[in-house]
């Protein structure tokens, strides 16, 4: 276990868990949670150890969004300084987004605003009934602007059109419905669905699910023109003729486990 500041990660065998660690702010973030997560996500990601992230937190909620006293202190900042603020946490953002290793969401409580882009940048998310969503910014006369790329993207745009612009509240029920949430369960029984989930990630061929992650990333959204065609084929051309296609073609074939999973 290691403990930071503000995160408790914790590693067992191929599976690390980044807990956001400040229950008695209902784990809201400022810049020492965004450098930590920065920080902390970059190591793992270079861990060719690990097969996959859970990212979740302590306490009653998943995460309400930007602290009171950082927010407070924003308050008197120039526009520069809220700029490279603001830079910060988008590149926060896009270092999880980007991380070669899958990541499941573990979202309970509230999950608020800036706390949306950390689920929405998770590849598996899993809710507890009762969550409460919202994306509270205009409330504030403010906007959602370095998490909404990656909102817009797990939620769609016309989900987005309305919680963006009303900053209502909506619950697990609805992100499962429009297919923000993977699965919505009861709260007692969402530590049973993470460890499924995991479960399934590392039986999984574990160069084959980084290459799963990159696809979905790099095909989302474009044309299927004679380049991404292309460029398909020779992915499965690559993994194929790669020692881990190879065993589990083989494992396959032979009817018996495959060598990352003995």
């Amino acid at each position: 276990m290691n403990m930071t500041t503000t995160l408790d990660v914790q590693r067992s065998g191929p599976v690390a868990r980044v807990f956001l660690n400040r229950p008695e702010v209902r784990n809201a973030f400022n810049d020492g949670v965004i450098t930590e997560l920065t920080q902390t996500f970059t190591a793992l990601a270079a861990d060719s150890t690990l097969r996959c992230i859970v990212l979740g937190g302590h306490g009653k909620a998943f995460c309400a969004g930007a602290d009171l006293n950082w927010m407070r202190a924003m308050a008197g900042y120039s526009w520069e300084q809220n700029r490279a603020d603001a830079q910060a946490l988008a590149e926060m953002l896009w270092t999880l987004y980007s991380c070669p290793l899958p990541i499941v969401g573990r979202v309970h409580g509230d999950c608020y605003a800036g706390g949306l882009g950390l689920a929405a940048v998770c590849d598996v998310l899993l809710a507890a009934e009762g969550v409460s969503f919202c994306l509270s910014e205009a409330k504030l006369g403010l906007l959602p602007a370095t998490i909404g790329p990656y909102v817009v993207k797990a939620m769609g745009e016309q989900a987005a059109r309305r919680w963006f612009l009303t900053a209502e509240r909506f619950s697990a029920a609805q992100a499962h419905a429009m297919g923000f949430v993977h699965e919505c369960v009861a709260p007692e029984a969402l530590d049973a669905k993470v460890d499924e989930i995991v479960a399934a990630l590392v039986a999984n061929g574990p160069m084959a699910v980084r290459a799963c992650k990159s696809l979905v990333q790099d095909v989302a959204g474009r044309a299927i023109a004679a380049e991404l065609r292309a460029d398909t084929a020779r992915r499965i051309a690559d993994i194929r003729a790669s020692d881990e296609g190879r065993e589990g073609i083989q494992s396959f074939l032979g009817k018996r486990a495959p060598n990352w999973l003995a």
